[in-house]
């Protein structure tokens, strides 16, 4: 049987406009009407599509919209919307309905880039710490705590093989992560697989470099070919790809060992998954934050040598504070994205979580180039030296923004510690601009790149739903403007200048890692970020991603706890060297990063 929209678009328009006399209106037009031959299509005359709507429908609209029109400007819209713009959604709702395949990408590409404005050296150098790691220690837990500085050269050596340091990551994981829930899948056979394989070559004399042989973690969000990926999210626990993402292959083709599939947020989103919450191991009463929750609560714990996170608006960047690594968000387009999930097209990074800064730039190297597969991606250099001198760089701040919250004195001693190394600290200072106006961006790409879900119900399956997780927000996103978007994207080129002009006065910027407007601003610009722990700080209640609950308050506790707290650096685009090597030198300023939480040795 027809349908009433399939009648419309069928129906004669005589028929329609005896119809229309009856009811004294005038008849809307289904079809283009007749015209002279040459005379060009017009607006407005378009069959009629989509269900009847009327001034009331548009006064209602309003207040989602914040606009406001006259109620001859509304009894206008209504009187031809169906042919006007009901139509632009046959897409999505006609009868000739296109699907969009995941691996289809907007037409338009985010390029950071201002024209003019100073970038990342040119040069192609990466020049690691030439250290004795010492002798291999004698516990297991010593073996699995280290930085990958050091596990390398022991592998490298022979002092220690990859078969025994999975084991021992393997046996961790078993008797850790029931508390913690950071991670989805053991990757266990493949794993000893992959070591013993590693152990062979080496003993060959086929080393590969200081990822060979390194057992390592993804958020599970980046493809592996016949296991499990899951995104964190009950409806997709049964998906199995059929190829890895390009950077599990280039991870293993470094020689690397995959040891474990990563918790995350649901759709990465905070740190709630369908296994429950991820765990911070420096306070195991609050979350890891998220979402690339399982990457900083493994890798702290010592049940990965390392890990891959990702970040659209501080994934990498808050996960490493709370639980106190190294998390290094590469600029955009550096790292190809194929065969990871996508959450927003033009924000979107994969970066290493590491125990160390320089473990973190050695990850940066293997993992770096363009990919057909990721139409951001583009070619890079790499400019690191890890013993290079910082004497003399320009590293800006904002001076209000060291005195607010959530700054504390580890940022305030951070700024101490840039004039101690002989750089030069800069006051800069940025527009007071809505940068929040931006996250309509991105809740724009989450609602296109899950939409089937949204609009077939199965967001309804997933653990969270609340007011302040996906589900609620990729309805709400429906009725986000379009022009609103596209006048989001101006706003974000205005914002790229006003970062390219800061790094013409600058080389690194240093801030507050959790600054709201920084980690929302610069996830857009592009640029990159290294978070490192700097010090400590005692909190007196436990912290948490989600907006506060009253049904359901976090732990407080009488005797304030210890937990580690970072500082984060930002650099100019394609200047992730520059910004390894400024973290590198502050690290061993600080003499902390060898400490770690409590319960895991």
């Amino acid at each position: 049987m027809n349908t009433r929209r399939q009648f419309l678009l069928q129906a004669p328009i005589g028929m329609l406009a005896a119809a229309a006399a009856c009811r004294g209106t005038e008849p809307t037009p289904t079809t283009a009407t007749a015209t002279t031959p040459g005379a060009p299509p017009t607006f407005g005359t378009s069959a009629a599509a989509g269900p009847s709507v009327t001034a009331e429908t548009f006064a209602a609209a309003e207040p989602l919209m914040q606009v406001q029109m006259t109620d001859a400007e509304r009894t206008q819209a209504a009187a031809n919307w169906r042919t006007s713009m009901a139509g632009t959604l046959e897409r999505r709702v006609g009868p000739r309905l296109v699907p969009l395949d995941d691996t289809i990408v907007p037409a338009s590409q985010w390029n950071p880039a201002v024209a003019g404005a100073p970038r990342g050296s040119t040069r192609d150098r990466f020049i690691r710490t030439v250290v004795n790691p010492g002798p291999l220690p004698a516990s297991d837990s010593a073996i699995a705590l280290a930085p990958v500085t050091q596990l390398s050269r022991w592998i490298e050596t022979r002092q220690l093989t990859s078969e025994r340091l999975t084991n021992i990551y393997l046996a961790r994981i078993a008797r850790l992560d029931p508390q913690l829930r950071s991670v989805i899948t053991v990757t266990r056979d493949l794993a000893l697989t992959q070591a013993r394989a590693a152990d062979a070559e080496i003993a060959a004399g086929r080393y590969r470099g200081p990822l060979h042989g390194i057992p390592y973690g993804v958020k599970d969000l980046l493809d592996t070919a016949g296991i499990a990926t899951t995104y964190g999210a009950d409806i997709y626990r049964d998906r199995i790809p059929s190829a890895d993402a390009v950077v599990v292959t280039r991870l293993r083709e470094a020689g690397a060992v995959l040891i474990a599939k990563l918790s995350l947020g649901a759709l990465a989103l905070n740190d709630i998954w369908f296994g429950g919450q991820t765990m911070n191991p420096w306070l195991p009463e609050e979350g890891a934050s998220g979402s690339s929750a399982g990457p900083g609560a493994a890798t702290a714990a010592g049940l990965v040598a390392f890990s891959i996170g990702s970040e659209t608006g501080g994934s990498i960047i808050s996960p490493a504070m709370r639980c106190g690594v190294t998390g290094l968000r590469p600029t955009f387009g550096r790292v190809p994205r194929t065969g990871a999930m996508t959450l927003c097209w033009s924000f979107d990074k994969l970066g290493p979580m590491t125990r160390s800064v320089e473990d973190a730039m050695l990850v940066l190297r293997a993992i770096s180039g363009p990919d057909a597969g990721d139409v951001a991606s583009v070619p890079s250099t790499l400019d690191y030296d890890a013993n290079g001198s910082v004497k003399g760089l320009r590293v800006g701040y904002v001076p209000q923004w060291m005195q607010e919250h959530p700054a504390t004195n580890v940022d305030r001693a951070a700024l101490d510690a840039v004039r101690t190394l002989g750089m030069v600290p800069t006051e800069v200072s940025l527009p007071d601009w809505p940068y929040g106006a931006l996250t309509l961006l991105i809740f724009a790409e989450a609602a296109a790149a899950f939409e089937e879900i949204t609009l077939n119900g199965k967001t309804s399956q997933l653990t969270s739903q609340t007011n302040d997780s996906w589900p609620n927000l990729f309805r709400q996103a429906r009725f986000l403007s379009a022009v609103d978007f596209v006048q989001a994207d101006r706003f974000r080129r205005r914002v790229a200048n006003e970062m390219a002009r800061i790094f013409s006065e600058v080389d690194v910027l240093l801030v507050p890692s959790l600054r709201d407007e920084m980690l929302t601003l610069s996830n857009a610009t592009g640029h990159p970020s290294l978070t490192l722990r700097a010090g400590f700080v005692q909190v007196s209640d436990a912290r948490s991603d989600w907006a506060p609950n009253p049904e359901r308050p976090l732990p407080h506790f009488t005797t304030p706890r210890r937990v580690p707290h970072g500082i984060t650096l930002l650099g100019r685009l394609f200047d992730d060297g520059l910004v390894g090597q400024v973290g590198v030198a502050l690290e061993r300023h600080f003499r902390v990063a060898g400490e770690h939480p409590p319960g895991v040795a």
